[in-house]
């Protein structure tokens, strides 16, 4: 691990825009943000990549942001700003239904045409250029790697001040723990969840994408298995701020990415395929008209089922073509 870690880790600042256009040359590159109701931040993003990637270099060919069911100004945000929006939904008509994050992204890989692909939040705060750069920046100059993964510190604001590195803490609690027992080859990613990172298109294809919060956590273990290793690498991208949510989503949260390292391990024979999880999630809040007695707190359950999009390489077929959101 300290030895991958060493090789196929960099900042973001030893990929300078100069130097990754000298080293594209007749590849194409796409970015992608996966939005739901991000009217409030998704328009900087969008302007600070036009302004600096498209139109002072050509470095992004294409600027995608996946509208997925908003019911904000999310779409119209995004396009005033100068990206081409499309719907999640019209990327996957003929597919099953289904939600979250994971089905976004994959809509989004449907819909772009680049050589390279990135995906970046489209709740960050403060975005800056070395967000897309930096992710570039080893795939551009280097053919033997196929995916890169961002990492940053992330501060956690609270009513107490800030905690310099409080955030991320489902991969503190959970996933980093979890991917050290059973896929300790990944312990070396300081961010195994980020939710910023670019891959080769033919690569990224050939990976299921989980519908939900799994999506980060299954793409690293599936990529593992496919091209191994060392064509893996890491980014340092600085610092990263974005809109925190509470205890009881994190929960949530965790325990979607639990039950898609449980698939991975049966699929991979360390766990028995006849045993299926539960998928609903007990949880308790304090208070409300239905708490019950003595406990002064009613009970909340959550289906936190996640789903799988198949490799987009097996469907691409049957996949409407790209449609742009309408205004």
């Amino acid at each position: 691990m300290e030895a991958w870690a060493t090789y196929r880790t960099t900042s973001a600042a030893d990929w300078p825009t100069r130097r990754l256009l000298q080293a594209k040359g007749d590849s194409r590159v796409s970015v992608v943000l996966p939005a739901r109701n991000e009217e409030a931040t998704v328009g900087a993003i969008v302007a600070t990549i036009r302004e600096h990637l498209m139109d002072r270099v050509s470095l992004v060919d294409e600027l995608i942001v996946v509208d997925s069911r908003s019911t904000d100004r999310t779409a119209a945000v995004a396009r005033a700003a100068g990206a081409e929006v499309v719907s999640q939904d019209a990327m996957t008509r003929g597919l099953p239904r289904l939600t979250g994050k994971g089905d976004a992204l994959w809509a989004g890989l449907a819909a772009a045409e680049g050589d390279v692909v990135a995906f970046v939040d489209a709740d960050l705060r403060e975005f800056r250029p070395h967000f897309v750069t930096g992710l570039l920046g080893p795939l551009l100059t280097d053919p033997s790697v196929a995916f890169v993964k961002g990492f940053y510190h992330r501060p956690l604001v609270s009513t107490g001040g800030v905690e310099a590195d409080g955030g991320g803490r489902v991969t503190e609690l959970m996933a980093r723990p979890m991917l050290n027992l059973f896929w300790p080859e990944l312990s070396g990613f300081v961010q195994p969840l980020a939710g910023e990172y670019a891959g080769r298109r033919e690569v990224l294809a050939r990976v299921p994408f989980v519908s939900g919060y799994g999506v980060e956590t299954a793409m690293l273990i599936d990529l593992l298995e496919l091209v191994g290793l060392d064509a893996l690498a890491q980014v340092d991208l600085g610092e990263r701020k974005h809109r925190h949510q509470d205890t009881a989503a994190l929960g949530r949260m965790s325990a979607q990415i639990m039950l898609t390292a449980w698939s991975r391990l049966q699929q991979r024979g360390w766990a028995n395929p006849e045993m299926l999880p539960t998928a609903l999630l007990t949880q308790f809040r304090r208070g409300g008209s239905d708490a019950l007695p003595n406990l002064d707190r009613e009970i909340v359950v959550n289906d936190v089922a996640v789903a799988e999009r198949p490799p987009l390489a097996q469907v691409r077929h049957q996949l409407p073509r790209r449609q742009v959101a309408a205004a």
